[in-house]
């Protein structure tokens, strides 16, 4: 019998003692038995055919921890970070830049999710794409949306990036008429509140019905600042939720809670970086992520380790729905209910 590496191994989630009372005194109560996982990253770092990858931004990171990410790792970490509870989730590629080999990114979602009824995987896309390859890889696949991604942009650098120079109106056409889910990564640097950014939401909506959004990262609000800016002219739109992936700021998820509303927001964890030790910090109007490498904090005032991406997104989730007080059915939906229903609404076949 083979035994799988990760459980031979002192793996990335191992936890610690920190880890272990984090979630008995603070999460456990709070994290409902069935859970769907709308952002999981499930890659090879083979897939990425940068040469000098190894001396990257992606090195020290999932490079680094996790080269490669399947769907059994996945379930590893979740069986491992959520102890008792049933995952099912929503996967896609981990959108490195070019070049990557995309053809065989979206293979391995294919294959990661053919064997998981309840789970769905979304094609990566990228702009000079025609439909007719993209309708082809959906036939062939069965995902059941689009994954595009900022890197990819034309005409514009991908910090400044409108959401069609990286997510070409013909593949949202595409989406329209197909009834996909489009998991969208907002560019602009300042994310769903820049003027471009919400009225190209505006009318790409309205003007496509039938597409369904996924506005990743609280619509890459990492602070409240953004949501707060955007949530009047967005509260209300009946294709348009939100994902909570890793961001760690208590006041950005109540702002989303109180500004859109939770029966729109959806748990996601941006694995497999959530398992990696830090947290998204938001400052001024930045955000950035803080791990043991690139700090040099005094802190022999108290317990220096640092805990999970994952565990410090869901004391987010958590203290940031004081103020509205979840219910349990809530909640409920929060972890599960409300994707479910959106996965399931998407045709198949």
């Amino acid at each position: 019998m083979i035994i799988q590496w990760w459980v031979m191994s002192n793996h990335p989630w191992t936890k610690t003692a920190l880890d272990i009372r984090i979630w008995a005194e603070e999460l456990e109560d709070f994290v409902p038995f069935e859970v769907f996982d709308v952002h999981t990253h499930l890659h090879d770092w083979s897939h990425y055919k940068e040469p000098s990858k190894s001396h990257g931004p992606y090195a020290s990171t999932i490079g680094r921890h996790f080269p490669r990410a399947t769907r059994a790792i996945a379930d590893a970490v979740d069986a491992s970070l959520m102890p008792g509870r049933k995952v099912d989730r929503l996967s896609f590629p981990y959108p490195y830049p070019q070049p990557v080999d995309v053809s065989s990114a979206n293979s391995l979602i294919a294959t990661e999710m053919a064997d998981a009824p309840a789970s769905a995987g979304l094609m990566l896309v990228q702009p000079d794409m025609t439909t007719g390859q993209i309708r082809k890889t959906l036939r062939q696949t069965g995902m059941i949306g689009l994954k595009p991604y900022l890197v990819y942009a034309r005409k514009s650098t991908p910090a400044n990036a409108r959401i069609t120079d990286f997510l070409p109106e013909p593949q949202i056409a595409l989406a329209d008429e197909l009834g996909l889910i489009i998991m969208m990564h907002l560019s602009k640097r300042d994310a769903v509140a820049d003027p471009d950014n919400i009225r190209d939401i505006l009318i790409l909506t309205e003007r496509y019905p039938n597409a369904k959004w996924i506005l990743a990262h609280c619509a890459r609000s990492y602070s409240a600042w953004a949501i707060e800016a955007a949530a009047s002219a967005l509260r209300g739109l009946p294709n348009v939720w939100y994902d909570t992936s890793t961001v760690c700021e208590a006041d950005a998820l109540d702002a989303l809670y109180t500004g859109i509303g939770v029966d729109r927001v959806m748990y996601g964890s941006d694995d497999l970086i959530g398992p990696m030790r830090g947290k998204y910090i938001a400052f001024g109007r930045a955000w950035s992520l803080l791990h043991a490498d690139n700090q040099s904090l005094s802190l022999g005032h108290c317990e220096p380790g640092m805990t999970f991406i994952r565990y410090e997104q869901l004391r987010a989730m958590k203290r940031g729905a004081r103020q509205i007080g979840l219910t349990q059915q809530e909640r409920k939906s929060l972890f599960h209910d409300t994707a479910r229903a959106l996965i399931d609404s998407v045709p198949r076949g």
